[in-house]
């Protein structure tokens, strides 16, 4: 799953980092690539909260939504992929019938993004009910 994540920085070389879709989620890093390594790292510990407590994992907004708030700002944006799998519980395979036209549509949209049909179909389900 992609986190957008905004940095902050006072003197431009700490930087603080802010996941926008996990309010109380944040991290530093005494370089922008510490920051980036750190930030993923506190995304996981905070996925392992929100699961021991039975939440749901939130479904993470685009940036343009998150720049608009005020402490957003001056903040640099990047994204950051973290494995949630672990948390989702084990895979089931189950039977669907889609119409084949967009069964290839569905294949060929996932294969030009380097996912597989079940991911694309997990992040649409994930999407549709945000």
């Amino acid at each position: 799953m992609r986190f957008p994540v905004v940095l902050h920085s006072d003197d431009g070389v700490r930087f603080g980092v802010t996941v926008p879709d996990l309010p109380g989620c944040f991290s530093a890093g005494d370089t922008f690539d510490e920051a980036l390594d750190s930030v993923i790292e506190a995304i996981d510990l905070h996925l392992e909260g929100l699961t021991e407590d039975g939440q749901d994992i939130p479904t993470p907004r685009p940036i343009i939504e998150h720049r608009i708030h005020s402490d957003f700002v001056d903040g640099v944006w990047a994204v950051v992929e973290v494995d949630v799998s672990r948390f989702e519980g084990r895979s089931e395979k189950i039977n669907i019938t889609l119409p084949h036209r967009l069964l290839v549509k569905i294949d060929a949209y996932a294969k030009a993004r380097g996912e597989t049909r079940s991911g694309f179909l997990a992040e649409a389900a994930r999407a549709a009910m945000r």
